[in-house]
């Protein structure tokens, strides 16, 4: 077809085809760049995540990203599934690390202070970065599992919770429940104490200084902003909500700083809703990118990107502030809503969504034996994830992204939406076929005239007067250079 959809800059028009003075020290590695790459090693012990850690530089990755290392409520008798059922042998669940008692380095999950610090220092030796998952907001279900260390730290166990800590929320688009009450059983823990602030900085210092160099913040849009209502007790003791600012390094407390605040990235899960203040969160963390990721997951589906409102990032931030995917943890494993798409799928949205500007993509991997029948796959804790964040099409677009840095995004698709390409100025192309059937194709393209050789799959695509011609696979994508 020699009609396109050509989206740039946002708009489409028909074309025709044509405190604290600890010692750490950051390096100019540590400043983060709109260019990264994340790989979420998704319930990875640390171990596992050392010994793979030359792979994952190898692979593209600027951030690997651990699961929860705190101190942690041990389910069914420490079992090390990643989701038993009834009759299983083997128990376990993969969320009690979701699930604090204290917040202390180590857990019987991912592995102890001296693995993190292994793990680190394997990261610094490879040129990659660490970010951990932390999670402030709740502790386990069962707060009587709470350690006597972390109660001691706030003067008592009821000054750990909000007033509404025990009352579980309602309604999720009322800010005050949100922000102070009890999530899915999880107790609200009050983050504007601060001698909890005080606590959990410490905590978080000690993984800075052991080389964490990032976070992400499970359940951010539960932690309230400045501008949200109070909790009766925070507003009885004259505090406010100040966590963020705590959090971020904008203010000590009690004299305690967060360490290296300008070299770390920061990341909240503010999963988008009616009434999340996507903005003022904004302007204290980069946030993630959750509508896209779903419209995203659908135009695969579809095997289409016509009409899919693929080229706006579907967020009141900017784009460079968005963390990206095609799936995460959640939407694997809770109610399941990306995990029947298959790894073609999500390679195919993986290149898409990395060979674009803007935005920073995270790469989660999927359990190890995984299938479309049997989503825990081999079923274990600890154990490395399957190979597809080192498939050959997704280190080339990994790569792809760190040689495009700094050029322009127009993105293309054929009027059927079964190709997709992202261009990058006149330097480089990715083209996507979102399909599950062969492909020939004329799509417009900013490339150079000439013949270009896909590194992975040695498919031949030619340039003319401003149209791209070639083939493709079924799902298959194809990185092209321009000499």
């Amino acid at each position: 077809m020699k009609i396109q959809n050509l989206f740039i800059g946002g708009a489409m028009v028909l074309v025709l085809a044509a405190g604290c003075k600890a010692k750490v020290e950051p390096t100019p590695a540590d400043t983060p760049t709109q260019d990264e790459v994340i790989l979420h090693a998704w319930s990875w012990n640390l171990d596992t995540i050392a010994a793979n850690m030359k792979l994952i530089a190898e692979s593209g990755y600027d951030f690997v990203q651990t699961s929860p290392v705190q101190t942690c409520y041990v389910g069914e008798d420490g079992g090390m599934a990643l989701f038993s059922r009834e009759g299983d042998s083997i128990k376990g669940k993969w969320y009690y690390y979701y699930q604090p008692t204290d917040w202390k380095i180590g857990n019987y999950e991912i592995g102890d202070r001296d693995a993190f610090k292994a793990m680190c220092d394997s990261a610094r030796k490879y040129g990659v970065r660490v970010i951990v998952d932390v999670l402030p907001n709740h502790t386990a279900v069962d707060d009587k599992a709470v350690l006597p260390s972390l109660d001691n730290a706030v003067g008592g166990h009821e000054n750990l919770f909000h007033a509404n800590g025990f009352t579980p929320i309602t309604d999720y688009n009322d800010r005050l429940q949100c922000t102070t009450g009890e999530m899915g059983g999880l107790k609200d823990v009050n983050t504007e104490n601060p001698d909890f602030q005080h606590y959990y900085m410490t905590y978080v210092n000690d993984l800075i200084s052991l080389g964490a160099r990032g976070f992400r913040y499970d359940t951010a849009k539960h932690i309230g902003l400045p501008s949200d209502p109070l909790d009766p007790k925070t507003e009885a003791n004259g505090w406010t909500n100040d966590f963020w600012d705590v959090a971020t390094g904008r203010k000590d407390v009690k004299g305690l700083s967060l360490l290296m605040p300008d070299s770390l990235f920061i990341y909240g899960e503010v999963l988008q809703d009616k009434n999340v203040k996507e903005t003022e969160y904004a302007e204290y963390m980069d946030l993630t990118a959750s509508a896209y990721g779903h419209i995203l997951r659908k135009a695969l589906e579809k095997g289409s990107a016509a009409d899919a409102g693929l080229e706006e990032w579907h967020h009141s931030a900017d784009p460079s502030k968005l963390v990206t995917w095609v799936e995460s943890h959640d939407t694997y494993c809770n109610a399941h809503e990306s995990a029947g798409l298959s790894d073609e799928q999500i390679r195919a949205g993986w290149v898409f969504l990395t060979a674009r500007q803007n935005g920073r993509p995270l790469f989660y991997s999927r359990p190890a034996g995984s299938t479309r029948e049997n989503y825990w796959g081999s079923n274990r804790i600890g154990a490395r994830g399957n190979d597809e964040f080192f498939n050959p099409e997704v280190v080339a677009v990994n790569k792809f992204r760190k040689a495009m840095s700094g050029q322009a995004e127009n993105t293309f698709t054929t009027l059927s939406g079964e190709i997709v390409e992202v261009c990058r100025g006149n330097r480089g192309a990715a083209v996507i076929n979102f399909s599950a059937e062969p492909v020939d194709f004329e799509i417009a393209t900013t490339l150079p005239d000439g013949k270009y050789t896909d590194g992975v799959h040695g498919s031949v695509f030619t340039v003319s007067d401003g149209t791209l011609t070639g083939s493709a696979a079924p799902l298959a994508s194809y990185i092209l250079y321009a000499k």
